[in-house]
């Protein structure tokens, strides 16, 4: 039966190049037999895959939980996972893409955004309950509706496990949402982590039969060693479970792919090297938005690690603070670790020192919570880095916005005959970021405002105390070359050797385009599309 699946799915393949703008594919979801299998990162290789096969794929996640997030262009929030997914599959992202995004607050709350916007505070148990599931569930079908009517395919992730028994009647992300989509379902496991046979084959006898019925195949993701040593395993799971292995996805070990989850960040924690600028990222315990630092770390005057040790922390060159969304809560543990104090005593030694969103907030004197947005606390004193006072405020600020380093613009402003060979401020090209805080930052007492940045619109960003201290709410400024060459100008004397510009949009499609190219040769794509274009039972 899997043999002749294999010869009329390369039938399909030869006509597939001509057949694509007439025919659509079904919906695809990649669901998980746990956490952390590698849905993401294949949900941007089938994106990217099906770019290239001249469809029109689309992202799409139900429900995702995820402190790194992002700004559509519309001034909504989405998980960063269908932010980079959009970007594999060459279109704008937007909200449809992720309807209901959940950012983990202690490990009991979260807050809910629905359809981008912030809707209140939810425990898990008043989240998972039955009463106003439904309203939930009508939510995030219409996100799918309207994007299947725009976009083929439109590729599905799920959730943890699709086969969470316990909470089959709340799910809103797997086998739900697949039925819901006429989704055919590929189940992907984890073999690094070992009992992938348990796992795949537990995971499908779990199901009801009508669940079972929409798994039309299965991904072996994260093979290391010789893949010829599993093929009798891959005999023996297509007998066990009666649909066909696709492919068995080798470890993914130098294709860059932004990642969703943290957890990441514990291989990155790397020592001091000499040579280069070293770049410290204090390890918070809410961090969000790690992807601020992705094009930073590629940068090869750097070496940027993650760490909250203050030993490590007091030899960096530079010491960023990220974002996070529990400020108050981290700022505390940051005192208590010791990291607070190894910070102080870095950039007295001459470490510059700059924060993001969160991170910002935590380098002014003051930090006050009187709405209580973030917990009890209703006020705890800042680093005392930077003369500016941050009250945080129930209302979300998410946006994307374009920018101008407020020294730039000063030296631009120079009579004439002092800035022989620059641009005017109206024709330098602007940088880019976006925003997503719950707090207003001012000057502290008498302090004079010292942006660090000037939006488009003429409102300023950050502060700017000295070119080795300063803060701005703006993710994804590390993104922009201006940018980079700033924060490394003061430290650019230790590194030895000359380097090329960096790329960072070139480097970021050549890594789409190598995470396609690594699964084609590993799954077997004319059987996929025989699967995405035979008719439904």
């Amino acid at each position: 039966m899997l043999a002749l699946l294999a010869l009329m799915a390369g039938l399909v393949m030869i006509n597939v190049l001509t057949m694509r703008n007439e025919h659509r594919l079904h919906p695809v979801m990649l669901a998980g037999t746990g956490s952390d299998v590698g849905k993401s990162v294949l949900a941007a290789a089938f994106c990217r895959i099906f770019k290239q096969d001249g469809y029109t794929p689309a992202p799409f996640k139900a429900q995702n939980m995820a402190l790194n997030s992002f700004a559509t262009s519309e001034g909504l929030e989405i998980g960063r996972a269908q932010a980079v997914q959009a970007e594999a599959a060459g279109v704008a992202c937007h909200t449809d893409m992720n309807p209901l995004l959940l950012k983990p607050q202690s490990d009991m709350t979260c807050q809910v955004v629905l359809n981008g916007k912030p809707v209140g505070n939810r425990s898990a148990s008043e989240f998972f309950r039955k009463e106003g599931r439904e309203q939930l569930r009508r939510e995030v079908c219409a996100a799918f509706d309207r994007l299947a009517q725009r976009y083929n395919p439109v590729v599905l992730e799920g959730a943890g496990s699709l086969a969470e028994i316990n909470l089959r009647d709340v799910d809103l992300v797997n086998l739900p949402m697949a039925l819901h989509a006429g989704a055919d379902v590929f189940l992907v496991g984890d073999i690094d982590r070992g009992g992938v046979f348990a796992s795949v084959y537990g995971s499908l006898m779990l199901l009801r039969p009508e669940e079972r019925r929409c798994v039309k195949g299965i991904l072996i993701n994260k093979f290391r060693g010789d893949i010829r040593l599993f093929e009798d395993g891959v005999k023996m799971l297509e007998e066990l479970c009666g649909i066909p292995v696709l492919g068995v996805i080798p470890y993914l070990m130098e294709v860059h792919i932004d990642e969703e989850d943290s957890v990441v960040l514990a291989d990155k924690s790397l020592r001091w090297e000499q040579g280069r600028v070293n770049v410290a990222v204090v390890l918070l315990r809410h961090l969000s938005n790690f992807t601020d630092f992705n094009r930073l770390e590629r940068d090869p005057r750097v070496h940027l690690f993650y760490t909250h040790c203050p030993e490590e922390v007091e030899k960096a060159d530079i010491i960023l603070l990220p974002g996070s969304k529990c400020t108050i809560d981290d700022l505390e543990e940051l005192r208590r670790s010791g990291v607070a104090q190894a910070i102080l005593r870095a950039h007295h030694q001459g470490a510059t020192v700059m924060g993001i969103c969160g991170g910002y907030q935590m380098m002014g004197e003051l930090l006050l919570d009187p709405h209580h947005v973030e917990g009890e606390v209703e006020q705890m004193p800042g680093l005392g880095l930077l003369p500016v006072v941050t009250e945080l405020q129930g209302e979300k600020v998410t946006r994307q916005v374009k920018c101008h380093l407020v020294d730039e613009l000063l030296t631009l402003q120079e009579p004439p005959h002092q800035q022989e060979g620059l641009s005017k401020p109206d024709s330098l090209p602007m940088m880019e970021g976006y925003e997503i805080h719950m707090g207003v930052t001012t000057p502290a007492g008498n302090a004079a405002p010292q942006p660090l940045l000037r939006l488009a619109d003429g409102t300023p960003d950050g502060y700017r105390q000295s070119p080795t201290c300063m803060g701005t709410y703006l993710h994804g400024i590390l993104d922009n070359d201006r940018f980079i060459d700033y924060l490394l100008e003061p430290h650019r004397h230790k590194v030895k050797e000359r380097v090329e510009a960096f790329d960072y949009h070139q480097y970021k499609e050549e890594q789409y385009n190598l995470l396609a190219d690594h699964v084609r040769q590993h799954v077997n794509m004319p059987l996929v599309y025989h699967i995405l274009t035979q008719d439904h039972d």
